[in-house]
């Protein structure tokens, strides 16, 4: 029996691609194993939102030829699909497809092992506008399973490399996304997180009047499910009947991450993320009004060209009054053939990892904030892994729950009472 690993790179979306890929390889009676071990076929799947991304990608590319340096190293995704020639130029990668094509990864795959030559697989996805929907045949293993229901942005944020490397709006037809749900929830999975890469537009592309809500409220109708949580919105996309169903419907998870990207209005207006800090806050101020001990995520970029430290320190202020209960924070990273590559004041490196430090000591406290607001509170976790010394589980929010062992089962829900704050989450006990 042939052996394939995997191994990914970047997002959730990518997690699901992965997942996709291995069903397709399983389907053909290939054997999956870890990525350290000695294999036939490697599938690395990609990540260029930042220049860190590609690095990691191009060590992943090494590390699966040092580990058997006469198996298929097939490259695919994001990365392949912006710089394909740059991978090919890695002595030992066999297969390159960038983010169309992975449907018929396997017998790429195959392709390569009967002709014994190099294969590039990249197709322009400018023009392409058709939802890739390519069946879950494998069982994740874990607790909570991704549906993806669309692909795609048309966006163009400055920063960003996603619309070249992903092309322009794509949504998936709702009754395809019921049928996948239908089968992970037979499958007993308890959570389905919606992703997609600019998930707040589902629907725009399709000729159905049909929207976000429409899923949610279309996924919510299956009395199989037990938790539903959304990916990744932009918040001026974000449906107010969606905060209406979170705060009627227990099974819509009390937690939404929110891009927020600077906390200046002259950045985010260079960045093109069409809304202003008054904006934003109007529409975070509207959610917690809304929904109670919702949880607000949300990504900022730091050292973004022309930013210089009154902007910065204007984001930081601003970033303090939004109750985040947590900021990823990531160093603004030169993306090729984007607009904010070639503007002027550049950020200096030294400077982007000085701002980030900073302001994840903001968010180190903006995450204890929240958390303290749990304390002596029930919350109902569902637990995804079990030590020796503890269980532990997301609660709807998305804050880490850790309780002791109790008997505790994974993949069963639990009620339990907060009692202090522990590592990146709380302590809880069994009531």
């Amino acid at each position: 029996m042939m052996k394939v690993a995997f191994t990914t790179l970047g997002c959730k979306v990518n997690q699901f691609e992965t997942e996709v890929m291995e069903g397709l390889f399983k389907e053909k009676k290939y054997e999956i194993v870890n990525f350290e071990e000695v294999a036939d076929v490697y599938v690395i799947n990609t990540c260029s939102v930042t220049h860190l991304g590609e690095k990691k990608s191009r060590q992943l590319i090494r590390r699966a030829i040092k580990n058997n340096n006469k198996a298929i190293v097939a490259v695919v995704g994001c990365y392949s699909q912006v710089a394909a020639d740059e991978i090919a130029k890695i002595e030992g990668v066999s297969l390159i497809v960038g983010t169309k094509e992975r449907k018929n990864i396997v017998t790429l795959v195959e392709t390569v092992l009967k002709e014994h030559q190099p294969l590039q697989v990249v197709e322009d996805v400018m023009d392409y506008h058709e939802f890739e929907d390519i069946p879950l045949l494998n069982n994740p293993d874990r607790t909570r399973a991704f549906l993806k229901i669309q692909d795609g942005c048309s966006n163009f944020c400055t920063y960003c490399i996603i619309p070249y490397t992903r092309g322009p709006l794509k949504s998936r037809k709702l009754d395809s996304i019921l049928s996948e749900a239908e089968k992970l929830l037979e499958s007993g999975f308890k959570e389905i997180v919606l992703t997609g890469i600019h998930l707040g537009a589902y629907g725009k592309d399709l000729a159905d009047e049909i929207a976000l809500v429409d899923v949610v409220k279309a996924l919510l109708d299956n009395e199989k499910l037990t938790r539903l949580r959304l990916g990744s919105l932009e918040s001026i996309e974000l449906d107010q009947e969606i905060l209406e169903i979170m705060n009627q419907d227990q099974r819509l998870c009390r937690q939404l991450h929110l891009p927020l990207q600077s906390g200046s209005d002259k950045i985010l207006k260079k960045m093109n993320r069409n809304y202003t800090t008054a904006e934003f806050k109007a529409l975070i101020d509207n959610i917690y009004a809304k929904v109670p001990g919702v949880a607000i995520t949300t990504d900022v970029i730091v050292g973004f060209p022309g930013e210089n430290s009154t902007d910065f320190n204007e984001a930081v202020e601003f970033i303090k009054n939004m109750n985040f209960s947590k900021i990823h924070i990531f160093p603004y990273s030169k993306r090729k053939n984007t607009p904010a590559a070639n503007y002027a004041e550049q950020v200096s490196e030294e400077e982007k990892k000085k701002r980030s430090v900073y302001l994840k000591e903001i968010s180190d406290m903006a995450s204890a904030k929240y958390r303290n607001k749990m304390l002596n509170t029930t919350v109902e976790i569902l637990v995804e892994n079990i030590t020796p010394d503890y269980a532990e589980g997301l609660a709807s929010n998305y804050v880490k729950v850790y309780c002791e062992n109790n008997n505790f089962q994974k993949d069963n829900f639990y009620k339990l009472k907060i009692i202090k704050l522990y590592k990146d989450g709380v302590w809880a006990e069994k009531i």
